[in-house]
């Protein structure tokens, strides 16, 4: 015991100090806590030498981090983002599959290894990529909303081929059916018990914090146990159990009990990536290494960003959503941790997939960080890609002789609300969005629009900004509103505009390059409950008032957005 506490004491305080260091420096902590492993473990100083330690704290780490993934992510956020996610999920999986087969193929491997090879290549980290945007603040953005489809179809699927690797020795049609049987019938239970039974049970529980607490983790264990008495993964198992409270009106309750878990074991995860590492017999694998990290980090986010635009998704957008899926996943290392139990790989490939995994992961942190001056460095190549929408370039509902006076940039989320403020007051107002969905929704409603990123600068000379008398931006990107700003104050100098900003350093910023005012989410957020509360005081038939219309207009939105 006194060993074990050693081993995790070491773990924590470096990756501690790393992290700390990291974040003085302004870099992303994944590769810092990667590099931890490697510094402590048995390649490095040898401070923590005890292998099955080190798979012990990985699979309970595993499971944790899959448990919170499944409890943060809502299967009716696929409704969001339609076809492209069910539709392109699926292309995009089977074409990585089978690049990975040929990849494999071309640099050596043979048999089952050939399997493993394609499904390592398949699939995206959910975890390294939800806390990504999460630290960015982008998971509502129309990328982020992609992103999560995506990596749940992924997930869906990962969790389908975990199974499934199981019948391998034992190929059959009936033994494969049984393996999907299995997992149709984990996610049943949790679809009945999310719908029917837990609502009921964390109705009583969340009275108690440490019981809703207590409540959680058993659901998680309870799943994981479940799970292994039918022959599936205890990652399984937790990752459906999150999935099955992720529907719960204490959701973000539970997830906020848990989050101290998440990031605990998010450490020592990515940890104990880089304390596997065995580097003795690179040589032999290095050529497969190479080649398949340039399958995942360039042809990956190629063919996303060609599927994307397939589906009329602007070349931003798309260039947003690939990048960040350009790394292996925590999937990945689960089915080959198991095909090594099996005695389907060998513990050089095992090696080689968690160094693969080291490399991918790093790179992506980095370009998620600075995925916006990467984008501005290859638009101009990008421009490519939007060969493949060409319909979707002419979404754009404008009379011959356009007298808008106001430009709303993002009608999505604060953009509604806006909009109907526009109308009351009987502005002639011109909407930009690059959500090509919700533009045919307002081409159908007759609302004056054009399809389009505001970064794009021939979409801004198609916007008349010498006539405008405000464009209101509700878009958070700061370079493309830097950019607005810049060309509005060419001109058309007597132009209110309103930009948007998550933080103060770039609202700033925008204050210093001529904008008149800048929207900080949370901070007028803040500014608009204390308001509601000094008109409203005590009076409680005021406070009703205000929530029945509250909900009235979150229903309108609804059906503005999801009509079906």
């Amino acid at each position: 015991m006194t060993d074990i506490f050693f081993d995790i004491g070491i773990i924590i305080i470096v990756a501690t100090i790393l992290g700390y260091v990291g974040r003085l420096l302004k870099q992303p902590l994944i590769p810092l806590y990667i590099l931890t492993g490697v510094i402590i473990g048995p390649i490095g100083l040898g401070w923590v030498n005890d292998l099955s330690v080190i798979k012990t704290l990985s699979e309970i780490g595993v499971a944790f981090l899959l448990f919170v993934v499944g409890l943060e992510l809502n299967l009716n956020k696929l409704k969001d983002v339609g076809k492209v996610v069910t539709v392109g999920s699926i292309v995009q999986i089977v074409t990585m599959f089978l690049a990975g087969i040929l990849v494999g193929y071309f640099t050596g491997f043979i048999g089952k290894e050939l399997i493993y090879v394609g499904l390592i290549v398949s699939f995206s980290s959910t975890m390294v990529v939800i806390k990504m945007l999460a630290d960015k603040n982008e998971l509502d953005t129309l990328h982020g909303r992609l992103i999560i489809g995506i990596l749940l179809m992924e997930d869906l699927f990962a969790i389908i081929a975990l199974s499934s690797i199981q019948a391998m020795d034992n190929f059959s049609a009936t033994i494969i059916a049984i393996s999907f049987l299995k997992v149709i019938g984990l996610l049943l239970a949790a679809y009945i018990g999310g719908k029917y039974v837990f609502p009921f049970i964390f109705k009583f529980a969340a009275r108690s914090q440490e019981i809703l607490f207590l409540l959680s983790i058993t659901t998680c264990f309870s799943f994981g146990m479940f799970s292994v008495a039918m022959d599936l993964s205890i990652a399984i198992g937790a990752f459906v159990a999150g999935v099955a409270l992720a529907n719960l009106p204490y959701n973000m309750e539970i997830e906020s009990k848990v989050r101290s878990l998440r990031d605990f074991f998010s450490t020592l995860f990515f940890v104990s990536l880089g304390m596997e590492l065995i580097l003795a017999s690179i040589t032999s694998w290095i050529l497969p290494l190479i080649m398949l990290t340039i399958v995942i980090i360039i042809f990956k986010p190629l063919l996303i960003t060609t599927i994307l635009s397939f589906f009329g998704y602007k070349k931003k957008t798309s260039f947003m959503t690939s990048t960040s899926l350009a790394q292996t996943s925590e999937f990945s290392l689960i089915i080959v941790a198991q095909g090594a139990i099996m005695g389907h790989l060998s513990a050089d490939f095992l090696s080689m997939t968690t160094l693969l995994a080291v490399l991918t992961i790093t790179a992506t942190t980095y370009m998620i960080k600075f995925d916006n001056q990467i984008y501005d460095k290859s638009k101009n190549f990008l421009k490519f890609f939007e060969n493949f929408s060409k319909v979707n370039q002419e979404l754009i509902y404008i009379d011959e002789n356009p007298a808008h006076k106001v430009i709303l940039v993002g009608y999505n989320r604060m953009g509604y609300i806006i909009a109907k403020s526009l109308k009351k007051l009987k502005k002639d107002f011109l909407v930009l969005d690059f959500n090509p969905d919700l533009i045919k929704k307002l081409i159908r409603q007759k609302q004056a629009c054009i399809y389009g990123d505001l970064g794009d600068v021939e979409i801004l000379e198609k916007l008349k900004l010498e006539q405008v008398d405000m464009i209101i931006s509700t878009i958070p990107d700061h370079s493309a509103n830097k950019l607005l700003i810049e060309k509005v104050k060419r001109v058309n100098n007597q132009a209110i505009i309103i930009v948007t900003s998550i933080n103060s350093e770039e609202a700033l910023d925008l204050y210093d390059l001529g904008s008149d005012y800048v929207i900080i989410p949370h901070h007028l957020g803040g500014n608009h409950v204390a308001i509601m509360l000094e008109d409203i005081s005590y009076d409680i038939d005021k406070l009703i008032q205000t929530k029945l219309t509250h909900i009235r207009e979150l229903k309108e939105r609804k059906e503005i957005h999801h009509p079906d």
